[in-house]
């Protein structure tokens, strides 16, 4: 049995210029103990589906089941089996991190288990911040009480919603090594993330949404395996030549730039070497995931015009 189902999930909305729809018939399952990643570009569905899974929002067509319970008539028993933590910082501000951690529990029924506490604490950096007031915390402290509250009630099904955005590094890296863990013992993990280098290291498979629709759905090797062309990757503070710019990607001093076989890679070179670009740095490597999602999110968009 799938640990989660979406099928045919649709969602719309009453806009100011008539109808809008946020999702249109979305449907993939997550297998249990998967590590599975939901990308797409903001406005894409992302958080909507996370909604309606979280039962936040009710789905205007289609069905979502938890653990074979569906999201609306079975609520309670779908909601004890997630957890799930969302993108904004929300706290209470009257309470330590080991008292707000024994609230939640009893929200789901659990009560004495203060070791399971403590072993969040632990995994999440949290011990010498567990008598604490929520609101003393740094912002990178309170996202990860909120991480330690999804997982508080040991749900099978955990949903983590841009968990790292505007976080440290240290943190990041405390996270991903205790949610790898999770996933190990047999947790199954929805990640939903703006860092595709995340996504690329730590999921096995990926949908990618884009206006409402799934437009990619396969295992990360298979996406990566089917990008024909590698990408050349330089440093340089000189204006690139309009036949470069027009399909490099700058960020910065480093342009990224596509190029499918070797004669490509040597009219590059050439072009950079006529407009008397200088560049440092040079490297020629296999296209990563963020490489993968542009293309894709480009030939989605191609297609709906």
């Amino acid at each position: 049995m799938p640990a989660v189902v979406f099928d045919q999930v649709a969602k719309t909305y009453a806009g100011a210029r008539g109808e809008v729809r946020a999702l249109d018939g979305v449907s993939f399952d997550i297998g249990a103990g998967e590590f599975f990643g939901l990308l797409g570009p903001n406005g894409a569905g992302k958080t909507t589906l996370i909604s309606i899974l979280a039962g936040l929002t009710r789905a205007t067509r289609g069905t979502v089941t938890v653990m074979g319970h569906d999201v609306v008539t079975d609520y309670a028993a779908a909601r004890k089996a997630l957890g799930v933590v969302p993108q904004e910082l929300v706290f209470d501000p009257f309470f330590s991190v080991r008292e707000c951690l024994r609230i939640q529990s009893g929200y789901f029924g659990i009560h004495r288990n203060d070791a399971w506490i403590d072993e969040l604490l632990a995994g999440l950096g949290l011990a010498d911040k567990a008598d604490v007031n929520t609101r003393q915390l740094s912002g990178g402290m309170k996202r990860r009480v909120l991480v330690a509250q999804a997982l508080v009630h040991k749900p099978p099904v955990i949903v983590l919603d841009e968990p790292t955005a505007g976080v440290d590094v240290e943190l990041r890296q405390t996270l991903w090594s205790f949610v790898a863990r999770l996933n190990k013992d047999g947790h199954t993990v929805l990640l939903t993330t703006h860092y595709l280098e995340e996504a690329e290291a730590l999921c096995s498979r990926i949908a990618m949404l884009k206006q409402g629709r799934v437009v990619a759905l396969d295992r990360t090797a298979n996406l990566l395996a089917g990008t024909a062309h590698q990408m050349l990757r330089f440093k340089t503070d000189d204006a690139l030549p309009a036949s470069v710019a027009s399909q490099a990607r700058v960020t910065g001093r480093i342009a990224q730039v596509r190029a499918h076989d070797a004669a490509e890679v040597e009219s590059v070179l050439a072009r950079l070497r006529q407009a008397r670009v200088r560049v440092e740095d040079l490297e020629i490597g296999r296209a990563d995931l963020e490489d993968v999602f542009l293309e894709i999110m480009q030939g989605a968009a191609e297609v709906a015009s």
